[in-house]
């Protein structure tokens, strides 16, 4: 079983090509990352889901958020995680900038402005080169149907993260690090600092890519992810 974690803002599309390329080789599920208001939550929610699938062990895969909440799945499914791939995501509690700024987007969203979100999250999201594609259109969408309360509670959780670099060391399972070599929000100095803490992990950079590999660039993302099942 492979257990798939969206990202803020982001639903099944973040991962339609992964659904469709992967399906030979992994049962996969995608965890609802839009009910809960902090990341040991939305974890037990996913946790939740592979009992429901009877999955006794399984593959974790998490981007942005996701990848918050996926180390958190390991922090609460112990040795029933067989596999962990990290994307485009931190080890690290948010900066005083990095708080303020969010903080910002909470309070614009609640003064009745949420769409006026992803116009100015969607430069951070993408490689400037699809902003005027299709794509952009599918991440607005996206964020469209996650909606305002969802995102705020999202904000919350992101905001009240722990600090996981600690815990790296003890990842003791495959783990793919990868990360959009012109990803802004968590650029690829956070991936190669979480690569260097997980004993033996595997770093790659998608070229050509923004914070939404999966969608920008879903076949270099399915090689990886392919190769990763694989181990």
């Amino acid at each position: 079983m492979l257990l798939l974690l969206p990202g803020l803002l982001c639903d099944e599309r973040l991962w339609e090509d992964q659904l469709t390329d992967l399906a030979d080789v992994a049962d996969i599920a995608i965890a609802d990352m839009t009910r809960d208001d902090s990341i040991a939550a939305m974890a037990a929610r996913a946790v939740a889901l592979m009992d429901a699938r009877g999955a006794d062990r399984f593959a974790v895969c998490g981007l942005s958020m996701g990848g918050y909440a996926a180390i958190e799945v390991w922090r609460q499914a112990g040795p029933r995680v067989a596999r962990l791939a990290l994307l485009d995501t931190s080890a690290r509690a948010d900066t005083e900038e990095q708080v303020r700024r969010r903080r910002g987007l909470m309070a614009l969203t609640r003064s009745g402005q949420f769409k006026g979100v992803t116009p100015r999250l969607l430069p951070s999201l993408i490689h400037p080169s699809r902003l005027e594609t299709p794509l952009a259109q599918d991440v607005r969408d996206m964020a469209e149907r996650v909606g305002r309360d969802a995102f705020l509670r999202q904000q919350q959780a992101i905001l009240t993260r722990v600090d996981s670099r600690a815990d790296l060391p003890r990842i003791g399972v495959p783990t793919l690090v990868g990360v959009g070599e012109h990803d802004v929000l968590t650029p690829p100095e956070l991936a190669d600092e979480m690569a260097a803490l997980i004993p033996g992990s595997r770093l790659i950079r998608f070229t050509g890519a923004g914070h939404l590999p999966t969608m920008e660039v879903p076949d270099a993302v399915n090689v990886a992810l392919r190769d990763w099942l694989a181990i």
